[in-house]
């Protein structure tokens, strides 16, 4: 389902009124010497869930070619050379343009509840954790960033770098800015970032690169992701409402909404509640329903991301 996405994101930026930051240079998994059982955990678990995937374990003076920020600090890496990354900021100024463009009524900052949905044909319902009491299952999952400012480092590639505790990713966007991230708390918090959250990312990002000793915070953010008991995302058709309901995308929100919404309009093009549209019934809220129908490599292929 992810590998389905990421070939449709360049076709929907290709649309959009405005540029929106996007690479596809791939993703280096890094360790430290200590790591390196997790790193073979890791490499097992991505061969397990990804059939034909393209994982390159590379070697010290590969990993300097791939990356010469990082120097000759590390001995091996995993190289995903099919993976991508965009502005996740970008993108929602870009479809905010578009949709005015287009000549929507767009009502933002606007609070919803479940008694006072819009008058609409149909209402898609992806509020996320404000949706709860339509999803009993719904938990919260905290996550916390830094955003960098770090002219002075140029990455190529997003970095992930591999520990068992405190693994931590950090993405290159322009102008010298960098996002660190995300610890995965469970928990549906709100408030600011903690101090131990924000040690925690700071300290493993400076592990990866020591240069960030010089770079400028520019904000600690803060938020829940929704997410459901098997960190699937979900759809659900309430017909007598004219509700779709979608939830559950959890921390895989911009890498799958191509997908979810292919699925959503296939839903919404029929009127057949018992009809079997669209590619990927593991979307399905009742998953066991959904489960017994389905090709075993596309459940596979959904969970697989």
């Amino acid at each position: 389902m992810g590998r389905h996405s990421l070939a449709l994101w360049p076709q929907w930026l290709a649309q959009l009124p405005v540029p929106v930051f996007y690479r596809d240079h791939g993703t280096l998994l890094i360790w430290h010497g200590e790591d390196a059982g997790e790193a073979v955990r890791v490499e097992r678990m991505l061969a397990s869930r990804r059939a034909h995937a393209d994982i390159r374990r590379v070697e010290r003076a590969r990993v300097g070619d791939l990356e010469p920020a990082l120097g000759p600090r590390f001995q091996q890496a995993l190289y995903l050379p099919g993976e991508a990354q965009l502005d996740n900021r970008e993108l929602l100024m870009a479809v905010a343009v578009a949709l005015e463009d287009a000549g929507v009524d767009c009502q933002w900052e606007t609070v919803m509840s479940d008694e006072a949905l819009p008058a609409a044909g149909f209402v898609v319902d992806c509020r996320g954790m404000g949706a709860r009491r339509e999803w009993p299952n719904l938990r919260g999952v905290r996550g916390e960033i830094v955003r960098l400012h770090a002219p002075e480092i140029e990455l190529h590639h997003m970095l992930r770098l591999l520990h068992a505790r405190c693994p931590v990713y950090i993405v290159p966007r322009a102008d010298g800015r960098l996002v660190v991230g995300a610890t995965s708390i469970e928990s549906d918090d709100h408030s600011p970032v903690s101090v131990r959250g924000a040690l925690e990312l700071l300290t493993s990002a400076y592990s990866v690169l020591p240069a960030l000793a010089e770079a400028r915070i520019l904000e600690f953010n803060t938020q829940v992701r929704p997410a459901l008991a098997d960190n699937v995302p979900a759809l659900h058709v309430d017909r007598q409402r004219k509700v779709l309901h979608i939830n559950g995308l959890y921390r895989h929100g911009f890498l799958l909404t191509p997908t979810v919404v292919e699925e959503a309009l296939a839903l919404l093009s029929t009127q057949e509640p018992s009809t079997t549209v669209g590619r990927w019934p593991c979307l399905r809220e009742n998953r066991s329903v959904a489960f017994s129908g389905a090709d075993h490599r596309e459940v596979q292929g959904c969970r697989s991301s």
